[in-house]
């Protein structure tokens, strides 16, 4: 990686570990997206897991939110259900309803079906866009690789897409608990060996998305989703323990003091956490990251940036990197991210 441009900005790296920096960092999740005009002309033209896999448009996609905002990082532009795809299984995104797997896990006996892939083969599509993506970055930003956690995997796998109670997966953790440990920790496997080969591509930090984390009981999550999370961190930082780790479990706000003695540097909020009482369960075990509600975005220039100030105030300067507490909405308007992403660093400077 050492023929990679020189990094000129750090501030998100070095927040990651908890650094001094001098202002707060900032990015959005789901930065690259429907809500762009750019980014909807291109879909026009291809498929979104044709985007995916073509390295030249997932480069393409990632850069145009980093054209518009001086964010302190890009994420590279792929989906977390490129990991169920690689395990055999089809997923299709199926327009105003999402993804779709047209075979979804019935029972135990679906395992026998999961093939073991090859990751650096299977999805060498994702390493060849972060390649291409930090070479044309050009060091102006760091550059984030991604993957989905176990347990929202699982969920997706046996749900067939999104749903309202979830109620096929999480029975089968109370049906067939050792079957659902051992599918997740197959998913974990390829978790890790996913997000090693995306930091050899050139990603400079890596996120887990457990976006359905917030579905399981305290008891549930501590006994399927938090095992698989903790040996993804631990196998990647075994292999670069320079690289900063982040851990987004959407609604697990139970979690965090143990997600805070786990091998991970950051850790995720969405904007139902309190960033004081986040800060006093995790102290200086890990930064945190958020998390303003994303629908405010949808108020006033003034309204977003009183939100901003108040959110800066409440996680204070050291060991925050600012964020949403979910992704970008579809419907948002740029103009409006550009106003919470230049509040962040207008703020933080004038109060750090």
């Amino acid at each position: 990686m050492s023929d990679f441009p020189p990094l000129k900005n750090d501030t998100f790296l070095r927040a990651a570990r908890r650094e001094p920096v001098p202002y707060t960092p900032v990015w959005m999740m789901r930065q690259a997206g429907r809500y762009l005009p750019e980014y909807r002309a291109l879909r026009a033209m291809d498929a979104f897991f044709e985007v995916v896999r073509t390295p030249e448009l997932a480069t393409e996609v990632t850069l145009q939110p980093l054209r518009r905002f001086p964010l302190d990082a890009a994420i590279i532009f792929s989906d977390i259900l490129v990991i169920p795809q690689a395990l055999g299984l089809r997923v299709e995104m199926v327009k105003g309803k999402g993804p779709h797997f047209p075979e979804p896990l019935a029972g135990p006996a679906d395992l026998a079906r999961l093939a073991d892939p090859d990751v650096r083969r299977d999805l060498g599509y994702v390493m060849e866009a972060l390649t291409r993506t930090r070479h044309a970055l050009e060091g102006r930003a760091a550059l984030i690789g991604f993957c989905g956690a176990p347990w929202t995997l699982m969920a997706y796998m046996i749900e067939g897409g999104g749903s309202k109670t979830f109620s096929a997966s999480k029975t089968w953790l109370y049906r067939h608990p050792e079957a659902s440990r051992s599918l997740l920790d197959r998913i974990a496997e390829v978790c890790a060996e996913f997000l090693i080969a995306q930091i050899d591509a050139g990603a400079q930090a890596v996120q887990v998305f457990d976006s359905w984390a917030g579905l399981l009981s305290p008891e549930a999550f501590a006994a399927f989703a938090l095992p698989p999370l903790r040996a993804i961190a631990d196998r990647v930082k075994a292999v670069h323990p320079e690289v900063p780790c982040i851990v987004f479990a959407r609604g697990a706000f139970y979690a965090l003091d143990a997600l805070a003695d786990s091998a991970y540097d950051v850790i995720g909020l969405d904007w139902t956490m309190d960033p004081r009482e986040a800060r006093r369960i995790v102290g200086t075990r890990a930064a945190l990251q958020g998390n303003l509600d994303p629908c405010i975005l949808y108020a006033e220039p003034d309204v977003i940036r009183a939100e901003v100030r108040r959110m800066l105030e409440a996680f204070g300067p050291v060991g925050h990197i600012a964020n949403l507490g979910h992704g970008m909405h579809p419907d948002h308007d740029p103009a409006h991210a550009a106003v919470f992403v230049e509040a962040v660093h207008a703020f933080s400077r004038r109060t750090s």
